[in-house]
């Protein structure tokens, strides 16, 4: 299984991942709580290989930022907490992505990207971003 099938639901806390798609839309699976839920084709989903953080020159993909919160912290969980004040998250967000803009990622992403990462850490779901982030490095060098 790789990112292309972990979900964002929007008003839905933490990660799901895809069990399979229905007519009508798709099964989840929380990583949460291992409840399944079905989900309309309607409902706001986001999978987090599609995912982006702005840059002030360019959109860094989710992939690559998490990737460089596993480096910073060798595999395990973040040393810092989606709790913590607003300041502490944007100076390690500032260690993680140097070049972030501030104007358009909030605290509350910072706590998303934060959660899913430890939440990706617990289910021993790292490994899913070495591959990908060194296939979006391999596609970057060959252009």
């Amino acid at each position: 299984m790789g990112l292309e099938k972990v979900l964002a639901i929007a008003g839905k806390p933490g990660l799901y991942k895809l069990v399979t798609q229905t007519r009508g839309g798709f099964v989840a699976e929380s990583l949460l709580d291992k409840k399944r839920i079905s989900i309309s084709i309607q409902q706001n989903v986001s999978v987090l290989s599609e995912i982006a953080i702005y840059t002030l020159t360019e959109e860094v993909p989710l992939v690559n930022v998490l990737a460089s919160i596993k480096t910073k912290e060798n595999g395990e969980q973040t040393r810092v907490k989606a709790k913590d004040s607003s300041d502490k998250l944007e100076e390690y967000f500032f260690e993680i992505l140097p070049d972030y803009d501030e104007d358009r990622v909030y605290v509350s992403d910072i706590k998303k990207v934060i959660k899913w990462y430890n939440l990706l850490q617990e289910h021993n779901m790292l490994d899913l971003l070495d591959s990908k982030a060194d296939t979006e490095k391999t596609a970057d060098e060959e252009e």
